[in-house]
């Protein structure tokens, strides 16, 4: 058999490292979430402003500059005096041959040069054009846009702006959003560990109750705390150890009963064997003969005490019924009749057989021979002289009952519920006086159950005692 690992769990692939790891990781993930999603929102936000802003300033600036007469340097200087450059970085204007014709940045030296710009070329195709980008916390924004007078390129107005203050903006965003997922981030690695240890502490528990139960402590049980699927497990887990601590109780109660049913047989024998060996030569042939008999009479006992047990085992072990099939019970009652006559006899008993033809249960024919010979044979030992045993069997209600009655001694009202148990006895002297081994019953129970039955017992006024078999009513060849 594989052995059973008891040892203790390393702590990376313990279960609380999976859960605190996976709780994580999904904090990971809407962390990163939180702190990409709304900067590159925000920085798109800042892009399409300036790219209203910046090109409504070029389009106001070319449209002041278009006119009849063209752009010169003089023309464009007085234009561009008046606007002025509204807080931009840089303002360009050319011809339409791109030569620079105005510079806010005189320093530069561009006038009268070429304006070798992407945006200036394309703005002199006759097209708006804008840019922007976001780099070392500052936004970075041109546009362009052509000077036309009907339907004439006269040249291109360029603007180039640096903004730092919302770019420092931005940054302050980003470094709240940090600092914000920062303490969720503690928060939430600080929740995983306590929660994960709440969750396989109980876990640990339960790990520890099943390794005490499986040392054989049954009657170890677990507090169910709280309504999740942890309480319901520690409830399944408390509901099976009592089911186990049962099914041992009853194991330990039937090996020891058992036990001490096989142990009296073997013990009687072995006391008349002594005695024949050790007085042989003194004792007379007709005492030897009465020993020889009483042994056999243990033997035989024996002989039906094992046959009983290994019976009731085959039951226990739940074999499926395969060769059920419909079988009329007043054939199996003839039968059991005819066995148990002599015995009624020699105990001046008398026996009744009332059971109509056609009555069909579905079983097999030997466990229905063994229920009715248990109870009819029950019914003839523990009887008394000139009493009498009733076997009968009717439909009723889609049932077919099937009563045992007798005129014995009869079983106290506190031991009905009993019976059935195996190796119980009411009168335990005169149930060895019979040959019983307190199994019948129990046979007979789990017989009738195997096959869908029942079976009851209960006290006879004035006097008996009667058990009730039910099965379900067969008819052509199937169970109502």
């Amino acid at each position: 058999m594989e052995s059973v690992t008891t040892g203790k769990v390393p702590f990376w692939r313990s279960l609380r490292m999976k859960y605190a790891a996976t709780y994580l990781a999904l904090i990971a993930v809407v962390l990163a979430l939180l702190n990409t999603y709304p900067v590159l929102a925000s920085q798109q936000m800042v892009f399409q402003s300036k790219q209203t802003s910046l090109q409504s300033q070029v389009s106001v600036m070319a449209s002041a500059l278009a006119g009849p007469e063209g752009l010169s340097r003089e023309s464009v200087a007085r234009v561009m005096e008046v606007l002025g450059n509204a807080g931009l970085s840089r303002v360009l204007v050319t011809d339409a041959s791109g030569i620079i014709l105005y510079d806010t940045s005189p320093a530069s030296g561009a006038v009268g040069r070429y304006a070798l710009l992407y945006e200036i070329a394309r703005a002199l195709q006759g097209r708006d054009e804008f840019c922007s980008d976001y780099t070392a916390g500052a936004f970075h924004s041109r546009a362009a846009v052509p000077v036309t007078y009907r339907g004439m390129t006269l040249g291109a107005v360029y603007a180039d702006e640096y903004d730092p203050e919302q770019g420092q903006l931005l940054v302050g965003i980003q470094q709240t959003l940090r600092n914000i997922s920062l303490v969720i981030a503690v928060g939430s690695a600080a929740l995983s560990l306590i929660f994960s240890q709440a969750l396989t502490r109980r876990m640990g528990r339960l790990l520890d109750a099943i390794r005490i139960v499986r040392k054989g402590e049954y009657n170890h049980r677990v507090k169910s705390q709280g309504r999740d699927e942890l309480s319901q497990l520690a409830g399944e887990f408390n509901a099976l150890t009592d089911r186990l601590q049962t099914t041992e109780e009853v194991r330990r109660r039937f090996v020891s009963d058992a036990s001490h049913e096989l142990k009296t047989p073997l013990a009687s024998i072995r006391l008349l064997t002594d005695s024949i060996l050790q007085s042989s030569d003194s004792m007379d042939r007709s005492t030897v003969q009465e020993f020889v008999g009483d042994i056999g009479d243990e033997a035989a006992r024996l002989q039906r005490i094992t046959e009983h047990l290994l019976t009731l085992t085959r039951l226990d072990a739940a074999l499926p019924v395969v060769e059920a099939e419909p079988v009329e019970v007043r054939g199996v009652a003839q039968r059991v009749e005819h066995m148990l006559e002599p015995l009624a006899k020699a105990v001046e008993v008398e026996l009744r057989l009332d059971v109509p033809e056609g009555l069909m249960v579905k079983t097999t024919r030997d466990d229905l021979y063994q229920i009715l010979f248990n109870l009819v044979e029950n019914g003839i030992k523990y009887n008394l002289p000139g009493g009498k045993v009733e076997l009968y069997a009717q439909d009723w209600e889609g049932k077919v009952v099937i009563m045992v009655e007798d005129t014995g001694v009869g079983i106290p009202e506190e031991d009905v519920g009993k019976v059935f148990d195996r190796f119980y006895r009411v009168d335990k002297a005169r149930s060895r006086a019979a040959g019983g081994t307190g199994l019948g019953l129990s046979i007979v129970r789990d017989t009738a159950h195997r096959h869908g039955g029942d079976v009851t017992a209960q006290r006879r006024t004035p006097e008996g005692t009667r058990f009730t078999v039910t099965f379900p009513l067969c008819r052509e060849g199937g169970v109502e």
